[in-house]
């Protein structure tokens, strides 16, 4: 995906389209996200699509949001992620950074992503 392509994230309790710009938020580099117990990433496929699984709700995942919770593994930190995107996609660092923090931000605000310090 394209920087543009990594740029929205739909403000929608069932489909994550990706990133939202402008956020606001703000993650330490250190800081390392995880999945909480109970909430994992599955295929589905009777929708033939990625989706967050949490206690009484899922989530569809867009390929991009896909390919940036696929990073996260509970070990490495939200800034070694954000240099594997970066150079994977070839996507300025500090751009895939600040989209990922609203990304991420808004997955832990609705209490699909637990961030340690």
């Amino acid at each position: 995906p394209t920087v543009a392509a990594i740029a929205a994230l739909a403000d929608s309790e069932t489909v994550l389209t990706g990133f939202k710009i402008g956020a606001g938020i703000v993650i330490d580099a250190a800081a390392i996200p995880s999945l909480p117990r109970g909430v994992r990433i599955h295929f589905d496929k009777v929708r033939d699509n990625w989706v967050l699984l949490a206690p009484e709700r899922t989530v569809t995942l867009a390929p991009v949001a896909h390919a940036v919770l696929s990073e996260v593994d509970g070990q490495r930190s939200f800034g070694q992620i954000i240099a594997r995107l970066a150079e994977k996609y070839a996507a300025p660092q500090d751009q895939i950074a600040a989209d990922g923090a609203g990304f991420l931000g808004a997955l832990r605000d609705r209490l699909f992503l637990d961030l340690r310090p």
